[in-house]
């Protein structure tokens, strides 16, 4: 088992290219299944979660080329329409190939997905959506078995939460089946314009993503195109949370400024100044961080759920309490016990964590239980005296590309044993 080792209570500089974004290459590659010639991606990240999504499609008959960053899909030849259960436990994301199976064969068997454990996070958006499109849906012991008896057809859906993955499935479905559907509700994020992009260079009829309602008009047939996948704004806000926490000037590269507004006003609150450049940002933080009053994670434009576990190990330096609300998900505060162990100062209660920022922190072995948590360690592990081990890094590989080697081309002291 691999471990991260940390020497930390050094300070960072320099610059770090950010990789394409997990949270939207996975639903392209899904989306890829709906096309009628060879995608190709580029800027996909190497990661864990990546890797599974490109055997599900090698499973289900897909022809996959890796190189540099770019994932060639050719979807002609695909005729599987079940995902084995050991692919769909390995990520929580795998649920989104649901839409695009359903949607090119008319039929699916899948287990309930795995991933990172972080409380409920119930598919019953997803199921509720594909059954207003004529999806019929059998749960048998936790399999889900679909057929689509007389075709997919356009719907009016409601969501009663801005889903991510719920919007991303109704959309990969919705731009073949019969008619006009329309989204309520729906999720607004950066990987939803990513993905109605991608979509529409294929030739789909995707109006309005990006915001709260969206139309598909379904059309005949999709053609094949090739795409860049947008930075990946949880790893850029990551960085420079390692920055912040370290008193460290650096600067993200490759990015979409625009993406990271939602946590900017965090970060200058807390006394960092950040100056953009085109596709860069640098922060520059105070000599010791102040406090910020509260956070409360919601969808976006909102302060994403996402950065809240690594923002949290920043503030647990600063100077003063900081408060954050979490509204995405019930169980994610698991981080605060292994930042405790660092010598951080936080209190939970319920979906509120209260952060009083301690002077240093001290380095320990951890473990990461979940990707965004270990990522959490790894900024308090930078900032704390002493030698930090992390455990977990399975988690972390899910997420973040070439997170050792970019942390020591920063300065950072940092190892995987």
């Amino acid at each position: 088992m691999s471990k991260l080792l940390i020497h930390g209570a050094k300070k960072l500089q320099g610059e770090v290219n950010i990789h394409g974004a997990k949270n939207s290459t996975l639903p392209l590659m899904a989306a890829s299944l709906v096309c009628g010639g060879k995608c190709i991606l580029h800027n996909c990240p190497s990661l864990s979660d990546v890797d599974t999504s490109e055997r599900i499609l090698n499973h289900l008959g897909c022809r996959v080329k890796r190189s540099d960053g770019d994932i060639e899909i050719d979807p002609t030849s695909a005729d599987g329409y079940n995902i084995p259960d050991d692919l769909m436990r390995e990520m929580r994301s795998s649920i989104i190939f649901l839409g695009a199976i359903v949607a090119r064969m008319g039929k699916a068997i899948l287990s309930y997905p795995g991933g990172c454990e972080l409380g409920p996070r119930p598919i019953d958006l997803h199921l509720m959506a594909l059954r207003r499109m004529g999806v019929i849906i059998n749960e048998d012991h936790g399999s889900l078995n679909c057929v689509v008896p007389n075709g997919l057809h356009g719907a009016v859906i409601s969501l009663s939460f801005p889903s991510v993955g719920a919007t991303e499935n109704i959309l990969i479905a919705a731009v073949l089946a019969e008619g006009t559907t329309v989204i309520n509700n729906a999720a607004r994020e950066p990987e939803i314009c990513d993905l109605a992009d991608f979509l529409n260079s294929c030739g789909a009829k995707i109006r309005g993503a990006g915001e709260s309602t969206v139309t598909i008009e379904g059309v005949k047939r999709l053609s094949g195109c090739e795409h860049r996948v947008i930075p990946d704004r949880i790893a850029a806000a990551t960085y420079l949370a390692a920055g912040a926490a370290t008193g460290s000037t650096l600067t993200v590269s490759d990015i979409i400024p625009k993406h990271l507004e939602p946590i900017v006003p965090v970060l200058e609150e807390s006394g960092c100044v950040l100056k953009t450049n085109g596709n860069k940002m640098t922060i520059i933080p105070p000599k010791r961080l102040h406090r910020v009053k509260s956070i409360r994670t919601m969808p976006y434009p909102g302060f994403p759920t996402d950065a809240q576990a690594p923002i949290m190990a920043m503030l647990s330096v600063a100077d003063g309490t900081s408060v954050f609300v979490e509204n995405i998900f019930e169980s994610r505060y698991k981080h605060v016990g292994e930042l405790l162990r660092l010598g951080a100062n936080i209190k939970v209660e319920g979906r509120v964590a209260i952060v009083d920022g301690v002077e240093k922190l001290s380095g320990a072995s951890v473990e990461a239980t979940d990707l965004r948590g270990g990522a959490a360690l790894v900024v308090a592990g930078l900032t704390a005296y002493g030698t930090t081990e992390i455990s977990g890094l399975n988690h972390l590989d899910r997420g973040y590309e070439n997170l050792e080697r970019n942390l020591r081309n920063l300065g950072a002291d940092v190892k995987r044993i």
